[in-house]
């Protein structure tokens, strides 16, 4: 069965030896799992990026049944991204074929449906660090409309979020860029 590669290009053009590569990269993971028939890339430019080890993103999302696989890289060269998303995927799909194997009863062996002891290992090793708040900020927030409150986003180069006291609502909002360009804000109320 052959995969379904959708590419989007955000900020970039996706020219035909990237798309050759994606789709050739892509194609190869109904290998792993039988039921993948589509797959969507979304391939982005980050020109504002803080570091430049971060300035191509590669997210790729895989629709199975009963399930959404995605997984995001961030790299300084764009074929380095797509190599460590799909390196991603590969991981996100074993633990889904491990989750629906061994669930199901399916007359499989017991050494078949045991969990691989290494993987058993490094799966346990990432749930015991848990995150941890490493870095804290502190910062006046003077009162200013949602217009002016753009504008500082703009000026101060926060291309993701803009924290701000609403002088209209009297509270703390966060102003933030949405995936499509566009600016959301977020207006939390105590429940």
């Amino acid at each position: 069965m052959t995969v379904t590669v959708t590419i989007h290009g955000r900020d970039l053009e996706v020219k035909s030896r990237l798309q050759e590569y994606v789709e050739k990269k892509v194609s190869k993971l109904d290998r792993y799992l039988t039921a993948i028939q589509e797959a969507r890339m979304d391939l982005t430019e980050l020109k504002n990026a803080r570091s430049s080890a971060d300035r191509y993103v590669a997210q790729l999302t895989i629709p199975v049944k009963g399930a959404v696989l995605r997984a995001e890289e961030r790299h300084s060269d764009l074929f380095a991204a797509v190599d460590a998303v799909l390196d991603k995927m590969n991981r996100q799909i074993e633990r889904y074929k491990g989750k629906h194997r061994r669930g199901r009863g399916d007359g499989a062996t017991v050494a078949e449906v045991a969990p691989d002891p290494e993987e058993v290992a490094i799966e346990a090793e990432a749930e015991e660090t848990p995150l941890q708040i490493v870095r804290r900020k502190r910062f006046a927030l003077p009162p200013m409309s949602e217009i002016e409150a753009i504008e500082q986003m703009h000026l101060v180069a926060h291309d993701n979020f803009f924290v701000f006291y609403n002088v209209d609502t009297s509270r703390v909002n966060i102003l933030y860029r949405r995936r499509d360009g566009q600016l959301g804000l977020i207006d939390p109320v105590v429940g």
